[in-house]
């Protein structure tokens, strides 16, 4: 268990949405909407491949590409991209990355490491922490941050939730908005390759 380099997942100051969309209902274009919808008061950056322009912000051709270096990534591409995503930008200096991206028990190829241990070979070097893969990200409302796909925002409040389910979040969020609960810190863990429960609770 660890809390080295939280910080930068949950109070990030510069947010990059790797894979960010256009494209109505696709996870890039919830994540860009939720990050810009809920108040987030530092540079938030698309990178994507194929625009100019993305959720009505300047979008980055690669993590090569981008201003600045994120505190923080949200990666919402496919799993085949993801170790080479995670090399790229610990090599950049970000510390953090939440993968939402599903599919990383697959080998990269026949007898060799699955894509997850690539993930997180690429990520030791750098000791950027890995929230994910396979969630749905989290919400930290107190800073305006909702690095999720959640189908709703948080409000703020003194509880924090923890969940391994995305579908278990997902249902507290749509439980807890009528009724005014509110949140500290909203957090999905997915398949908890590298942030576990442990290093939440002690963070």
């Amino acid at each position: 268990m660890s809390i080295r380099n939280l910080e930068s997942l949950f109070q990030p100051r510069s947010v990059a949405v790797i894979g960010a969309s256009d494209r109505p209902g696709s996870v890039g274009a919830v994540v860009l909407r939720n990050l810009l919808q809920g108040g987030f008061a530092g540079p938030v950056w698309p990178v994507n491949r194929r625009h100019a322009r993305v959720g009505g912000l300047a979008a980055w051709r690669d993590v090569d590409a981008l201003p600045g270096v994120p505190e923080l990534a949200v990666i919402c591409t496919p799993a085949p991209s993801v170790p080479g995503l995670v090399a790229d930008l610990g090599r950049r200096g970000t510390r953090a990355a939440v993968v939402l991206s599903a599919g990383l028990k697959q080998p990269m190829h026949e007898g060799g490491p699955t894509l997850e241990q690539a993930m997180l070979e690429a990520a030791r070097p750098h000791l950027l922490r890995v929230l994910g893969p396979n969630c749905i990200g989290l919400l930290v409302p107190g800073v305006g941050l909702n690095a999720s796909f959640a189908p709703s925002n948080a409000q703020a409040g003194p509880i924090a939730f923890v969940s391994q389910s995305g579908a278990l979040a997902t249902a507290m969020l749509d439980w807890a908005a009528p009724r005014g609960i509110g949140f500290s810190h909203f957090i999905s863990l997915g398949d908890s390759a590298d942030v576990d429960f442990g290093d939440v609770l002690d963070y």
